[in-house]
Formats: C-alpha cells, structure tokens, sequence
C-alpha cells in the first residue's frame, strides 16, 4: 500500500510538472514568433510574459528545450488542421475547394506561428539538439498533406503521380513562398496561394480531366 501511495504522489508530482512546462512553453509562443529563434532568450521570454527567468530556467535547462517544446505543442495541433476537411469532403472539388481556402487561411491567421516553424526548422540544421524533433515534426507534417493528396485521388478515381515527400515538398515550398509575400505586404499572397494550392492538388494525379 505505501509503495502505491508513493507511485502516485510521484506520478502527481510528474503530472504537474509536465502540465507547468507545457503552460510555460504555451506562453513563450507568442513572444519567440514575435522575435525568432536567433534573438530570443529565456530573459526576453520572461520579460514579455507573467514568468520570472527563474522559473523558467527552472522547467527548462535551456531556450533550445524552452522552443522544441514550444513548436512540439503548436504542432500537434498544425498537423491535424486539414483531418475535417478529409474526413467530411465527399467529391474532390469539395476537397481541392476547402484545402486551399484553408490554407489561405491559415497563412493570414497563424503567420507568426508559421515563421517560427520554418525559423525552428532551418535551425536545425545548425543545432544538433533539437534535430531529431524537427525532423520528427517534418514527417508528421509532410504525412498531413499525403492524407489530402491520397483522398484527393480517390475522390477523383485517379491514381497519384507524386510520392509522398514530393507532394509535401511541393505544398509546403508553395505555402513557404506564400508567406514570404505575405510578410513583404503583397495584398494578394493569401488569395494566390489559394488558387496555387488547388490547381497543385491537380498536378497530383494521373488524369487528363480535372474535376
């Protein structure tokens, strides 16, 4: 019996320790959006949110296990964006229709966000640390966009003519580009990005007709 009471007091204490990390790295989001990677410290995360350095530095060893966090938590959200509009598209214009409107959308809603990514990603290259995560995130990412590329197909009884990591390439260079121009203040970088998106979700399939 006491063993199990210890079991659980430390499974709590784990809990709540889990659960103060993933408040911490939520709260830091806005403020490593707002500056990236490269000019953002633990003391500018606390200076712009309710958190002192302390607390902080102690949940986190460091601003490379604060941001991996962070992008982890944003993530897991990003990477099942496009499951609704899979799940209830029944033609494949219903599907190329609400893909690209969402991706347009998302691009004017969740920019900063967006650039963190790609921020967090080419670090990656650099910082050995959190290479495995960004990676991992990739693969999760790039497996978003083979579940609407592979109904895409379905729906439109053609057979894909694109792998899973060129469709992915393709998508996110175009929504990578996208965000450039929305970043420079072109007005019209989300409503291209829009009808790019769905005549790209085209050039997927095998077919001479589109729908």
């Amino acid at each position: 019996m006491k063993e199990s009471v210890e079991k659980r007091a430390r499974h709590a204490r784990d809990d709540k320790f889990a659960e103060r990390r993933t408040q911490l790295a939520t709260a830091a989001l806005d403020t490593l959006a707002e500056l990236g990677y490269a000019r953002t410290s633990l003391r500018e995360i606390a200076q712009k949110s309710e958190f002192s350095h302390g607390v902080l530095h102690y949940y986190f060893s460091d601003k490379v296990e604060l941001l991996t966090h962070a992008v982890q938590l944003y993530e897991a959200v990003c990477v099942t964006r496009y499951d609704d509009v899979v799940a209830t598209s029944h033609t494949a214009e219903e599907l190329r229709d609400a893909f690209s409107a969402l991706m347009a959308g998302t691009l004017q809603d969740d920019a900063p966000l967006h650039r963190l990514w790609y921020d967090v990603r080419n670090q990656g290259l650099f910082e050995e640390s959190f290479r495995t995560d960004v990676v991992d995130i990739d693969k999760r990412r790039q497996q978003m966009i083979a579940n609407v590329v592979e109904r895409y197909a379905v729906l439109c009884d053609c057979p894909l003519v694109v792998s899973q990591s060129l469709a992915y390439a393709t998508f996110d260079g175009l929504f990578q580009q996208a965000l450039l121009r929305h970043y420079a203040d072109e007005p019209d970088a989300a409503e291209s990005l829009r009808h790019d998106a769905a005549q790209l979700l085209d050039l997927t399939i095998g077919c001479t007709h589109r729908v």
